[in-house]
């Protein structure tokens, strides 16, 4: 099966507490690996970023802290903070997943807790 190099994206919104922003984090990784059936030997790397609001945890260090149902200690995760444009939604953790899958597969992005605002033309 011949694959391919693809990033999926993803956002939440959580509150600026450790618990919200791991368990939200993982939630959304977790949603996002298994609508698109990505294993940990397909992963490359996770970049997030998040709004200025929330200094409680960062989202790599979340992501560590929540079983998401695959092993992700080997992959490179990177955080940046969103840039800070107005009316930009707050409390906002955006992913990119970048990783191998079958060539011609349908991504599915993932969008929790409102963020589907950001993206309507991708909702499921």
């Amino acid at each position: 099966m011949e694959k391919r190099l693809y990033s999926i994206r993803g956002a939440t919104c959580c509150e600026n507490t450790k618990d919200s922003i791991i368990s939200s984090v993982g939630e959304l990784c977790k949603t996002l690996f298994a609508r698109n059936n990505v294993s940990s030997e397909d992963l490359v790397n996770i970049q997030f970023t998040v709004t200025d609001d929330l200094d409680c945890l960062n989202p790599a260090t979340a992501l560590r802290n929540f079983d998401t149902g695959i092993d992700t200690s080997a992959t490179a995760l990177f955080c940046a903070q969103e840039p800070n444009v107005q009316g930009m939604m707050p409390k906002t953790v955006r992913v990119m997943v970048t990783c191998y899958l079958p060539a011609g597969t349908k991504l599915l992005p993932v969008y929790l807790n409102g963020t589907d605002r950001l993206r309507p033309d991708w909702r499921s």
